[in-house]
């Protein structure tokens, strides 16, 4: 039957287009044997429902085959697989190659872009892509100088492009999208040169523009309702992020979109958090600097915001908020609520009701954190739903030109980018952690369209006191705020988790090994180590009754910024360098695709 099922949805590749591309999305993602979203599922949950490969026997797994992609530079996000065929994306130039299953990888097409390389100096921290999206016959691609493009999955041919921001201001892409309906959700890089953060729906037939919303400024071009639009309950109010800056520092004010992106299609909600204020100098822009750092929840058709929550007001750490929201069904108390949970750079673990955008839970989720010593979660009180900032951490309170010590997390957070996974099976979030923490000494600068508009220097190294190694791999209870169990590692985990049915759950380590840990006990069940750093995304997929594993190589991102870029000075990559020195003699720069399965 499955071999069957999965011929059927190779040919409906080729076949008659659903009206509506949420229910392509919908009907393949229900089908485990595909992965046609980065996240798994709309929900972001990154589970698999699969369970050939097991707690019993995944320590068998071997080599099936590998793909070099030619590419150097940092490999994030993960394949795709659409009946026979898996697609697999590069940093730039962001190429895309459509591999034939049938015969271990043979390449069926290549799109390769030609882009300006002047966007590659522009881009923060690596030329990284989160990857591609499927729906509705044809394969979606956001590349680093903003331009969207949709490609026929069949034949790699484009169906049209898009032009989504201008690279010469600073706009960039190093995010997936999202197919939501007859729409692709879309977001933008670039806060360190000082744009203006928005989220953009396309018509997925034309790229047609269907809406567009700032994260920042105006209410209407916010598309925020003042007296609809809720923060913790309460109507936002006129004007309510306009008043949180000073002058017009709104206009250069960050607050990008460069994660990834969540959707609830009962409540036709997207969910995605905003970025950084610019600059990296809280000094220089007082105020709440709303909606940076903030939760969206919006509708999907029209992008008016339904609620917003800001965990981090007046940033003074670049605690970017742009981690995934994972949306779940879970019971807190004697109720069963509908669920967003949300990894936070700024390392709190919050959980909210994605319906009311009501905070339920926000709990520390690495011990070191210390900037705050809690989120006030009283509902009396005149702080109710902030963080409640230690003034020693304080670079706002310190002032300019004051090397603030002993920060934790570091700016790159006690998560970044790299997803959690959440498994219904236990009711819990795995979650690949950095245990880092930094000095941090802002400085004044001014605004120059195109140029850097950070204002801070910082150093990264190990969280003191600890077991001396930068991550930790951990399993979270997200109703109750506490971490179940914890496995620490040398570097930190950059690449995303998966969970499976099989009660395994993968990941990746900058030093290059694939691990799959019994998802209730942590237990390292087996290991093996690829050619380079893992900063990707696992996946699985079956084909021919067989279940895959497969991961992208390449050592790169943030973390991994020194290795990637050849950069020294121990304060470049935003301080990432010289703390993440050491990697170098454990692994080197490759691009590779390897997949694995269980022997015959």
């Amino acid at each position: 039957m499955r071999a069957v099922h999965l011929l059927a949805v190779s040919a409906g590749i080729l076949g008659a287009v659903p009206a509506l591309a949420n229910e392509d999305v919908l009907k393949r993602t229900a089908n485990p044997a595909e992965q046609v979203l980065q996240t798994v599922d709309y929900a972001n949950t990154r589970y698999s429902k699969l369970d050939q490969i097991n707690a019993g026997n995944v320590n068998k797994l071997q080599v099936a085959w590998t793909f070099s992609t030619g590419v150097l530079r940092g490999h994030e996000g993960s394949p795709l697989v659409v009946g026979d065929v898996m697609y697999v994306h590069t940093p730039f130039p962001n190429i895309v190659y459509a591999l034939d299953l049938n015969q271990d990888g043979k390449i069926l097409w290549k799109y390769e872009p030609k882009q300006d390389p002047n966007v590659i100096p522009v881009m923060c921290c690596d030329t990284v892509n989160r990857g591609l999206a499927y729906a509705d016959g044809a394969i979606f691609l956001h590349q680093a100088d903003t331009t969207i493009v949709s490609l026929d999955a069949k034949s790699g041919k484009v169906n049209w492009s898009v032009q989504n921001g201008d690279p010469k201001i600073g706009e960039t892409n190093t995010a997936t999208v999202l197919p939501v309906k007859d729409k692709l959700i879309v977001g933008i890089a670039g806060a360190e040169y000082g744009i203006r953060g928005h989220i953009t729906a396309y018509d997925l037939k034309t790229g047609k523009q269907a809406w567009r919303a700032y994260n920042v400024g105006p209410d209407a071009e916010m598309k925020i309702d003042p007296e609809k639009t809720t923060e913790l309950g309460k109507p936002v109010g006129k004007d309510s992020s306009i008043k949180t800056w000073e002058g017009d520092q709104w206009k250069t004010g960050g607050a990008s979109t460069w994660g990834w992106y969540s959707y609830d299609p009962k409540l036709n909600l997207v969910y995605y958090g905003t970025g950084n204020p610019s600059t990296w100098n809280p000094k220089q822009r007082p105020g709440d600097n709303k909606w940076s750092m903030t939760i969206f929840a919006r509708d999907a058709d029209t992008g008016v915001a339904k609620w917003v929550y800001q965990m981090t007001p007046h940033d003074e750490w670049d605690y970017d908020g742009i981690n995934e929201m994972i949306l779940t069904d879970q019971k807190i108390g004697d109720k069963e609520r509908p669920l967003l949970t949300h990894f936070d750079r700024n390392g709190f673990g919050y959980t909210l009701d994605r319906a009311t955008g009501e905070l339920l839970v926000a709990e520390k989720y690495d011990p070191a954190v210390n900037w705050a010593s809690k989120v006030d979660q009283d509902k009396s009180s005149k702080t109710y739903g902030r963080p409640l900032v230690v003034a020693k951490y304080s670079t706002d309170q310190n002032g300019e030109d004051t090397n603030s010590k002993g920060i934790c997390p570091a700016a790159l957070g006690s998560k970044d980018q790299q997803p959690a996974a959440y498994s219904p099976k236990t009711n819990l979030f795995y979650v690949p952690t950095n245990h880092v923490c930094m000095d941090y000494e802002p400085f004044r600068v001014s605004y120059t369209p195109g140029q850097p508009y950070v204002g801070a220097t910082l150093s990264m190294y190990p969280a003191p006191n600890s077991h001396g190694g930068m991550g930790n791999f951990i399993a979270w209870d997200g109703t109750a705020g506490k971490i179940k169990w914890s496995n620490p590692e040398q570097f930190s985990v950059w690449s995303g988790a998966l969970a499976t049915a099989g009660d395994v759950v993968f990941y990746g380590t900058l030093e290059g090994y694939l691990k799959a840990v019994d998802s209730k006990t942590g237990k390292e069940l087996y290991k093996f180590k690829t050619p380079s750093g893992i900063i990707g995304n696992v996946m699985t997929f079956q084909h021919k009754g067989k279940q895959n594993i497969a991961v992208l190589s390449g050592v790169g991102g943030w973390a991994g910024i020194g290795l990637a870029a050849g950069l020294t000075d121990p304060n470049a990559g935003l301080g990432a360098v010289g703390g993440y020195a050491a990697l170098s003699s454990y692994t080197n720069l490759g691009g590779q695709l390897t997949v694995f399965n269980l022997p015959n």
